[in-house]
């Protein structure tokens, strides 16, 4: 495979020509190769002249999952062209005379934030995870999340999320050529010939999407092929698999599994799998989840399950946001600064206002009712919901127990979820099932970098992209640390956060 064959390495090429001759060469790169990727970030990048230097903090240890601790005390940090170019002691490292120089005496360096699964569908959401510190968001179209704003100014970093191998009628790939047709769904989303899936996999790759999702209605073979053929195109894949057996997607290298509440079915026997094929919306979906949730939380099928995660490739990207207001010790999330930029318009049952508590609609009928018989069918769905995420909480905290890896996403903005403020509820809910809070870190940084080979992102370290959060205490004593942000930077330009805060009309 040539430079140019990979798109990886296109983009590298594409970044080293344009630091030499920005005017002369971009242009005709794009003329020759047709070079196509997701639109940089929108935050203008940094003078060449000037380089950041950020000096006398501590470089947090994010590396080996979370498990080393090397971090490295009175360090100093160098950012050039929006890039970390060195990270060392004083002794190691030399500061220019033409840098700014951001004294983090007391303080301590993490990467930017990664949520790897959620909504980036207004300025307002972009704004809140900036000001959360999420640098990287893996943006999903749907119809829960809405369509991704890639005009958002400032922004995340956005990598490209879409379905692959199904009809989607949000399918990134809608409005170009004759896919339009060719994707619309009909009553239920429909699989996609090995030809049709083959052509999908190869465009939306060319409209910069850096992952595929996996959906409900795709076979075995289908899923195997696909898991195959994206990862020698460098893609990644999620799973959410029903038709397709869990461990059939996990053994053909999946990359994660998505979503506490959909991953626990892989433990249903051959029996219930099988319908699954025909019917993976309907009866015979309902009677799979139904097994698991009966079956025993201690039942030896769980554990068994969980080693085999752990002893795979696949991480678990529970997304545990979304049961958050269904477990006790949860809070009113509006409280927090940066709810004021989000609109509940965009999001999914929204939580109410005044108490933050989970919102349960009843069907229009309902409203024919009396008052009192409306409320106790509500505190009903409310007292189903809670003692669900229990359930699924305790079957968690068994798989947990076998080590698998984890990979920090919120899911925002839906089920009671906010944008950036629910990463940091991720890792709260991550050190809650037993993770450590250098752990729970990894898994919203490095994680991503081992796991997807996104390896431009995810550490303080030289020839990383400079997403870069100056903590007011240290994140390893305790995950609420991680909210004590004292400098913001992306791509090497110091934003102001407070700023963030005033959305523009």
């Amino acid at each position: 495979m040539g430079v140019c064959d990979n798109p990886k390495n296109t983009v590298r090429l594409m970044q080293t020509l344009r630091s030499f001759l920005p005017c002369v060469v971009a242009p005709l790169l794009v003329a020759v190769t047709g070079w196509s990727q997701n639109p940089p970030p929108t935050i203008p990048l940094p003078s060449s002249s000037a380089p950041l230097v950020l000096e006398g903090g501590t470089v947090v240890d994010v590396t080996n999952w979370g498990r080393s601790a090397r971090d490295q005390s009175d360090a100093v940090v160098v950012v050039r062209e929006g890039r970390i170019s060195e990270v060392g002691s004083r002794a190691e490292v030399i500061i220019p005379r033409d840098a700014r120089v951001i004294d983090c005496t007391g303080k301590f360096l993490v990467p930017g934030l990664v949520d790897g699964f959620a909504s980036m569908a207004s300025q307002g959401q972009a704004n809140a995870n900036l000001y959360m510190g999420v640098t990287t968001v893996v943006a999903s179209a749907d119809d829960r999340r809405g369509h991704i704003d890639s005009a958002a100014n400032p922004s995340p970093h956005i990598y490209l999320l879409d379905s692959i191998g199904s009809t989607d009628n949000w399918s990134l790939l809608m409005g170009h050529g004759d896919w339009s047709a060719r994707l619309r769904e009909g009553a239920h989303p429909v699989e996609l010939n090995p030809e049709d899936t083959a052509r999908q996999m190869n465009d939306t790759a060319h409209l910069g999407t850096r992952v595929l999702w996996l959906g409900w209605n795709l076979t075995a073979a289908n899923t195997q092929w696909i898991i195959t053929r994206a990862h020698q195109m460098g893609l990644v894949t999620y799973g959410e698999f029903i038709a397709t057996p869990f461990k059939v997607g996990i053994d053909a290298g999946v990359d994660a599994l998505l979503h506490m509440g959909r991953y626990e079915i892989g433990v249903i026997p051959d029996e219930l799998q099988r319908p699954l094929v025909d019917d993976p919306y309907g009866f015979a979906a309902n009677t799979a989840y139904d097994y698991t949730e009966h079956l025993p939380v201690n039942d030896p099928h769980f554990r068994t399950y969980a080693r085999f995660i752990a002893a795979h490739h696949g991480a678990l990207m529970p997304t545990f946001s979304q049961y958050f207001l269904n477990l006790p010790g949860h809070r009113n999330l509006w409280r927090e600064p940066a709810a004021a930029l989000l609109n509940p318009a965009n999001m999914f049952q929204p939580p109410d206002r005044s108490t933050g508590e989970a919102v349960y609609p009843l069907a229009p009928w309902t409203r024919r009712l009396p008052n009192l018989t409306q409320h106790w069918m509500e505190e009903n769905l409310r007292k189903k919901a809670d003692l669900t995420a229990m359930r699924l909480w305790n079957i968690n905290q068994v798989m947990y127990a076998q080590y698998p890896h984890y990979l920090a996403a919120s899911g925002a903005s839906t089920l009671g979820t906010m944008s950036g403020i629910s990463l940091h509820v991720e890792l709260e809910m991550l050190v809650r099932i037993g993770l450590s809070p250098r752990e729970a870190l990894a898994a919203a940084t490095n994680n991503y970098a081992i796991q997807f080979g996104w390896n431009e992102l995810g550490q303080v370290a030289p020839g990383r992209r400079a997403d870069i959060l100056v903590l007011d205490a240290d994140p390893t004593l305790s995950i609420w640390n991680v909210r004590r942000i004292s400098t913001l930077i992306e791509d090497g330009n110091v934003l102001d956060r407070d700023s963030l805060l005033k959305l523009k009309q």
